[in-house]
């Protein structure tokens, strides 16, 4: 691991090593000796993610003073993480926390089950719905009508179609953040979209922020890109941000970006208030950071009280600071590869010529068939579908992990697709892998975190319902039998695309 990317100060550290004394511990246990104590709640906080990975500590005398114990406690269980390599220290810089050399890391996932396979495998891997119909079918049929004229053109079109970009301003326009269409430019999907951000602001090297634990295909992109990947834990349950965190490390670390989900945010499915969203973009204003908001899951607020914020952007009327990337992916289907970026003219026309490079441009019958859906008001049909079907499903989901699994944690979220547990102390990684074998595929909590975190948790959509979602979890407890009884093999567990 190289030099340390953030700090954590000794009154911080001393909080979240307090918050686990509420845990109780198992039936016979011994109090173990306090630097014993002190090392195991350290290193829990790392696998857990919420200290993060390259994340300097305290010096043992300022942490001591906070935790009122002796210095040789706090010296001892650095040495003792030290030696299980959980902590890396040089002289005349301190030590930072780090995991294990050999430890699996996240990576890149394989592609989801192939339908055929879905009759002997519930897949819990994509955070993804069937499509909306009949809208999906509408949509495209809308669009062949609409497509002669655009037959008889080249058909690149780097910015988008004409007609897209201007329904798209309009939208954000009656949201309330005045647009124009030279604002816009229509992607591939939310990952070409912020693939392309990150090309043209942050080259190899370059520091990115990121929540912890964030949206496991954009780490992996990013570490893709040569990024350096600066974790900022989240806070606990469903509060979501931490400001006086982040601004502390877009002050110290000066990322060039920073991304945050902050509608329903994958995994955990926090929704950051307006105060939260102010102080977040004031931080990165302040500290000449690119802030990348994903506004994916916008649109799929699931109970009847939620209150949305206002977006990320309209704390930025400059439009200097937060660059914004919208999909039709999560809110309507994940086939249909139609994203979108907001930002300042000026990045739109770089963007743009970067991309001749790049893809050169997105499908136009695809761009017909959004297009057709927002003019219709198909749209709004479509996502209320899509509410109905997800609210349904989290409700199913929610009841029988509750049954099958009391000991699991989660929260439920507002919102979104997702619900993040943790797992009662057994590894996701190795719940992951014994549930390939018992018939359910769920990813693994690291792979939303930097450098191994989150060992303790596994992420599970709200894709499948009824009596699938009753199966599911089921074949989860199941899992978590044979993780209990040692069952599974050794090594990392087996790769699963997690959308």
């Amino acid at each position: 691991m190289a030099q340390w990317t953030s700090a954590v100060g000794p009154a911080q550290l001393a909080r979240l090593l307090s918050s686990q004394q509420d845990r109780p511990a198992g039936p016979g246990t011994r109090r173990p000796p306090a630097y014993r104590a002190l090392a195991d709640g350290i290193r829990l906080l790392v696998l857990e993610g919420r200290v993060p990975v390259a994340a300097r500590l305290p010096a043992e005398r300022e942490l001591a003073l906070s935790l009122s114990v002796s210095r040789t406690t706090v010296a001892a269980a650095y040495e003792a993480l030290r030696a299980e390599g959980f902590l890396e220290s040089r002289r005349g810089a301190g030590s930072w926390t780090a995991v294990p050399a050999g430890n699996p890391l996240p990576a890149r996932g394989l592609e989801p089950l192939p339908p055929e396979a879905l009759g002997s495998m519930i897949d819990l891997g994509c955070a993804a719905l069937p499509a909306p119909e009949p809208w999906l079918t509408r949509a495209v049929q809308g669009a062949l009508e609409e497509l002669p004229p655009y037959a008889h053109t080249h058909g690149d079109y780097p910015a988008g179609l004409p007609a897209l970009r201007a329904m798209i301003a309009e939208r954000y326009t009656a949201r309330g953040i005045p647009t124009m269409p030279e604002q816009i430019m229509v992607t591939t999907g939310a990952m070409g979209a912020i693939d392309a951000i990150c090309h043209l602001f942050a080259g190899r090297g370059e520091r990115v922020a990121v929540e912890s634990p964030s949206y496991a295909n954009i780490l992996q992109l990013m570490r893709e890109a040569g990024a350096r990947l600066v974790p900022v834990a989240m806070a606990e349950g469903l509060s979501g941000w931490d400001m006086d965190r982040w601004r502390q490390v877009l002050r110290d670390a000066a990322p060039r970006l920073a991304y945050v989900v902050a509608d329903f945010h994958n995994p955990t499915g926090a929704l950051a208030d307006d105060d939260q969203r102010r102080r977040l973009v004031e931080a990165a204003r302040s500290a000449g950071t690119v802030l990348i908001a994903d506004e994916t899951m916008s649109e799929l607020w699931l109970d009847a009280d939620v209150c949305m914020p206002r977006p990320v952007c309209a704390f930025d009327p400059a439009g200097a600071t937060v660059i914004t990337v919208g999909s039709a992916s999560k809110a309507f289907w994940a086939g249909m590869r139609i994203g979108w970026v907001r930002a300042a003219p000026d990045v739109i026309r770089s963007l743009v010529a970067a991309r001749a490079y790049a893809d050169l441009g997105t499908p136009v019958l695809e761009q017909l068939a959004v297009n057709w859906l927002f003019s219709t008001g198909g749209w709004e049909q479509a996502v209320e579908l899509r509410r109905s079907q997800a609210l349904e499903n989290r409700d199913a989901l929610v009841d029988a992990v509750r049954r099958e699994l009391p000991e699991w944690e989660f929260e439920v979220p507002k919102g979104g697709l997702t619900l993040w547990v943790r797992t009662g102390g057994l590894s996701g990684s190795r719940l992951a892998e014994a549930g390939e074998r018992v018939g359910v595929r769920v990813p693994s909590g690291p792979r939303f975190g930097v450098d191994g975190a989150f060992e303790g948790y596994v992420r599970l959509p709200f894709t499948v319902g009824g009596a699938v979602a009753e199966e599911a979890a089921v074949r989860l407890a199941a899992a978590a039998r044979l993780v209990e009884s040692g069952g599974t093999g050794g090594g990392e567990a087996p790769r699963t695309f997690v959308a």
